[in-house]
């Protein structure tokens, strides 16, 4: 493999289409009418959202086409780094927010913990 996550990766696409194509056209479909036919928000603000969220998912491939896009609704840098800045700031609140199930888990002590090489009562797989 030449190169880990390259843009013209993105032309084989279609082969992964050809592998489920009802599934495919069942995305396909969803994704022209969320961007295409629903039409409650701007294109501009759509292609804002989708930057942000491929920032928080981490898809380069996404963060590329999404920012390109804006960029040609007459998007700026400045107005992208602010919704990345909402989401970071909005991830960590979720994160701090999520704290309270530590603390809840943590002052529920040991007595509710799984015994040493017991399988029994695992329910997270992360």
């Amino acid at each position: 493999m030449k190169t880990y996550l390259s843009p013209a990766n993105l032309q084989r696409i279609p082969e992964l289409i050809k592998l489920s194509p009802e599934a495919a056209a069942s995305y396909l479909d969803f994704e022209h009418q969320v961007y295409q036919t629903a039409n409650t928000l701007p294109q501009k603000t759509k292609e804002l959202l989708a930057v942000t969220v491929a920032h928080v998912t981490g898809c380069p491939y996404c963060i590329d086409v999404h920012v390109k896009k804006y960029k040609a609704l007459g998007g700026t840098m400045e107005e992208i780094m602010e919704a990345l800045l909402v989401a970071a700031s909005t991830r960590a609140g979720a994160i701090l927010s999520h704290g309270v199930n530590a603390l809840i888990s943590y002052e529920e002590g040991e007595e509710n913990a799984p015994q040493k090489g017991s399988n029994e009562g695992i329910k997270c797989f992360c």
